[in-house]
Order: C-alpha cells, then structure tokens, then sequence
C-alpha cells in the first residue's frame, strides 16, 4: 500500500494511543475525521506515522489543517520543494 489511506478500501483505522487518546476508531472515509487524523499524525505521529502519508493529498490539505505556525511552514516548504504544493 503506496499510503496508509491511499485507497477507498480502507475504511476505518485503529490509531496508536499517541496519536489520538479520545477514540478507539477513525473512519478515514469521513472528510472531517480524515483531516483530523492527518492533522493529528503531523503533530504527534512518529516518523513511521508520516511516512504512512499520502503527499499529495497532504498538499490539497494543508491550508486547512490549522496547524502551529512553525509545523504549518515547515510542510508547506517540504511539499512546494517536492513539487506537491504548487499554491502561491
């Protein structure tokens, strides 16, 4: 699997406790608890949790996560320099 949730076959997911502690289960197929849960693996997801990441869709998402100034910057960066964030 090219990406965690890259395919619609994935439904729901059991997230570790580090990344999210207030359910047991999220479903990826939701547009809101998806981008929730992306924001959630950007601020405390460990590397193997990025990684997991659809890069495109991280960069249609972006501007929407509301993440901390400094987190923000740093992927808008990362994904313009790896040609995935084409916005001005």
């Amino acid at each position: 699997m090219e990406a965690f949730w890259g395919t619609l076959c994935v439904v729901k997911v059991q997230p570790p406790r580090y990344i999210v502690w207030s359910t047991n289960e999220v479903d990826l197929n939701d547009p809101f608890q998806r981008r929730w849960y992306i924001r959630q693996v950007l601020l405390y997801g460990r590397e193997q949790d990025v990684r997991r990441l659809d890069k495109a869709e991280l960069a249609t998402l972006i501007d929407e996560l509301r993440l901390p100034e400094p987190i923000y910057q740093l992927w808008k960066r990362y994904l313009s320099r790896s040609g995935y964030y084409a916005k001005g």
